[in-house]
């Protein structure tokens, strides 16, 4: 099992395609504007023109600044962080330069009296955008996130691995080939759970993953669980957090499916619409079911990955019918190369 250490952290340059960053880059930048119009209003009265004015310089230059960074993004989050600092600094200044200059060619006005103090708003600034999203990675990644992620993976190995051995030992006399099959899927499926799950993985990973477990329940549960995959419109590449499907497929069999004795459906549609991949898991309702705590725990991990990695853009509803127990996913489309 991977460690929860501190130090195993990596710094990383935060996505700036994604729309939480680029709100909150926004909201950091007019707060250092606020502060520079009081340091230079010489009233009260006349911080608000002041503001004005430093705004008109400001605004220019971050709204090119979010296009430049958007459309490099890919580029610097594959740089070394260090690296990726510099080369974000350097864009800064020659984003500021350009503006400036043309603001100065345009006779539309400044409220610094030269190229350098413009210069030095700009490396506040990004100095304190950076420093923000370090802070916030840190506080976010490492030990909190990783110590729910570890528990939950806790609670998953027991009482499948005791059920997959069951069903497993029925099968060795009479059916060795399908015996030998299950165990590589156990083998696969714990290799996945006790490693390091911090990066994202491709999606088609991730059903791959979760066909082998639900082909372990098969095992058990045999014509009392049946499966429906509707995979047709699938992004294999879309990258997701793993442990994001199998866990919610874990709790839609154990809650949906193992307590009654009748057949009971679990429907797994994945697909893309525009830029944003859905994952949609529907499965029986048992109203009667007294492990709902466990269920609201995975639910909450999921949500708390999906922030980390995706931020604003990410999103989990539940909904619950008299029968039916659905979960839909909402991620952007990303890939090794986006």
């Amino acid at each position: 099992m991977a460690s929860i250490n501190q130090n195993m952290h990596r710094d990383a340059l935060p996505d700036f395609r994604n729309l939480g960053v680029m709100l909150r880059i926004v909201l950091i930048v007019l707060g250092f504007s606020a502060l520079a119009a009081l340091a230079q209003a010489e009233a009260w009265a006349g911080v608000l023109n002041q503001l004005v004015r430093v705004s008109a310089a400001v605004q220019p230059a971050l709204m090119l600044s979010l296009l430049v960074l958007w459309a490099l993004s890919g580029w610097l989050r594959r740089l070394p962080y260090v690296e990726g600092i510099v080369a974000v600094v350097l864009i800064e200044l020659l984003v500021a330069a350009v503006v400036y200059q043309a603001a100065q060619t345009l006779a539309a006005g400044n409220p610094y009296t030269g190229l350098e103090r413009y210069w030095l708003f700009t490396l506040v600034a990004t100095g304190a955008v950076l420093y923000y999203f370090h802070l916030r990675s840190r506080a976010l990644s490492p030990a909190l996130t990783e110590a729910r992620l570890q528990a939950l993976q806790a609670r998953i190995r027991p009482h499948f691995l005791f059920n997959s051995i069951n069903a497993v030992l029925s099968l060795i006399r009479q059916d060795p080939v399908r015996a030998e099959a299950a165990l590589e899927d156990m083998a696969d499926l714990f290799r996945v759970l006790m490693a390091d799950n911090r990066d994202l993985s491709p999606l088609e990973r991730e059903v791959e993953l979760t066909r082998q477990y639900l082909s372990l329940e098969q095992l058990r549960l045999g014509e009392r669980l049946h499966v429906e995959w509707h995979t047709e419109k699938m992004p294999g590449d879309a990258l997701i957090p793993p442990l994001v499907l199998q866990p919610l497929v874990e709790n839609a069999v154990y809650h949906g499916v193992e307590p009654s004795s009748e057949t009971g459906l679990v429907s797994i549609n994945a697909y893309k619409v525009r830029e944003q991949v859905h994952l949609v898991l529907r499965n029986p309702y048992r109203k009667q079911g007294n492990h709902h705590s466990g269920n609201k725990m995975a639910l909450g991990n999921i949500r708390e990955r999906l922030a980390l990695h995706f931020d604003a853009e990410a999103s989990l509803r539940t909904t619950v019918t008299d029968d039916a127990y659905q979960v839909h996913i909402v991620i952007p489309y990303r890939t090794q190369e986006r």
